[in-house]
């Protein structure tokens, strides 16, 4: 109970401390919500991995999905840092979105795949000294590959969605504030 309850807290810790960390060099409230928005994907990937493997979610797996947080930012990082680069250098909204999946599809790729093909030989390790780590590699590894092929879907389309909630306020923000 002590363990589960410091982990739970740890992971909140960690999610405020993510963006936190995103929203200053963003100089963004909202740009970390969308970096942030594929953890769940990772946390589900977990999951499938777990069942895949045939293997129960230990206090260890979780330790894992707090570790695959990080890595999933980082891919989602690549692709809403080169859209802002695009915007900032004049490209229209809508293009430099969709031309970032194109372009940073490999980096995103070549690091989610790197990381996981690292983490094979212990995902099928035999020795008893490794069993206790394998928990923690199914859910790095899994979630790290099925959060990537989410990522280079939702990031671009949750950037346009918010670029039209944030386009919405500026043009009606005005009249509800006089309700």
């Amino acid at each position: 109970k002590e363990s589960s309850d410091a982990l739970l807290a740890g992971g909140v810790g960690l999610a405020i401390l993510i963006y936190i960390l995103l929203a200053i060099p963003f100089k963004s409230y909202s740009q970390p919500i969308i970096v942030m928005s594929v953890i769940p994907f990772g946390l589900v990937g977990a999951v499938i991995g777990h069942w895949i493997m045939g293997m129960d979610l230990t206090l260890l797996s979780f330790m894992g999905m707090l570790a695959l947080s990080g890595v999933v930012v980082n891919d989602s990082l690549v692709l809403v840092d080169y859209i802002n680069q695009k915007c900032r250098a004049g490209m229209a909204l809508k293009q430099a979105v969709f031309e970032s999946g194109g372009r940073r599809f490999r980096p995103v790729l070549l690091t989610s795949l790197t990381t996981f093909a690292g983490l094979v030989p212990l995902l099928f390790e035999k020795s008893t000294q490794a069993q206790f780590l394998i928990p923690m590699a199914i859910s790095l590894g899994f979630g790290i590959l099925f959060a990537t092929l989410i990522t280079l879907f939702i990031v671009p389309v949750n950037y346009l969605i918010l670029e039209d909630i944030k386009r919405y306020f500026r043009r009606y923000g005005k009249d509800m504030r006089s309700l």
